[in-house]
């Protein structure tokens, strides 16, 4: 496999990277927990969980509440909650869409690789209108391991026929930017919770914008990726 590199080979964290789901998982993860008793939520509880999937999530809850019900169950339970928060809105950061549709004008193979399943990709892709530029997908429940393992994103350069080494990936979460450092991946990372910057996962990013989405442009983003494109 060979790669041009004017058109280096983006993959995308979807949650808290190219939209901002995560008030949508914390309000279907809370709603979920009430109705096996656990009240107390809170969004401080979901943040330790942004960028681990939801699978891997719910088994970590599953033990620290002592809730019986099986995991399929509780998957199957907060993946029908948050489609119904997705569907009905699911927020675009503007200088991600920007971005995307720079790289798609200029022919980057692109894909979105998440720890969310493959119906709530779909569904927020589709409801975002990302889903004509992003047909190539990687669901964690398609590979053996979530992130910070870096099936997905191994799996996302396979299914674009590209080297793992010529990729880039965009990540806001830790797990997420050790992952595509396993996968031997460049990273861009926007933390979505801007005081985890200085965690050491994001020591390794190529670009990090420590603010997060309000630092964020797609100009800064388009400029690095094309000074920093490896040479045939």
């Amino acid at each position: 496999m060979s790669t041009d590199p004017s058109r280096t080979p983006v993959v995308f964290d979807l949650d808290g990277t190219l939209v901002d789901s995560e008030p949508n998982y914390y309000e279907a993860g809370r709603r979920l927990l009430a109705r096996y008793g656990v009240t107390d939520f809170t969004w401080e509880h979901h943040t330790r969980f942004i960028g681990i999937g939801t699978r891997e999530t719910l088994e970590i809850l599953k033990k620290e509440y002592g809730i019986e019900a099986p995991v399929t169950e509780l998957l199957a339970g907060k993946n029908e909650i948050y489609l119904e928060l997705a569907g009905a809105h699911t927020e675009v950061f503007p200088e991600m869409r920007a971005f995307v549709e720079q790289l798609h004008a200029a022919g980057h193979p692109m894909a979105v690789a998440s720890g969310s399943s493959r119906a709530a990709i779909d569904a927020v892709l589709k409801g975002t209108d990302l889903d004509a530029w992003l047909a190539t997908r990687v669901s964690a429940e398609e590979v053996g391991r979530g992130k910070p393992e870096p099936d997905v994103f191994l799996e996302a350069a396979l299914r674009l026929g590209v080297t793992p080494e010529s990729c880039v990936v965009l990540e806001d979460a830790a797990p997420g930017a050790e992952a595509a450092r396993r996968a031997g991946m460049r990273c861009i990372a926007i933390p979505y919770v801007p005081e985890t910057a200085g965690d050491p996962a994001f020591e390794g990013a190529g670009l990090l914008f420590k603010g997060g989405q309000r630092e964020f442009t797609a100009q800064a983003a388009y400029a690095w990726l094309a000074r920093t494109a490896p040479s045939s």
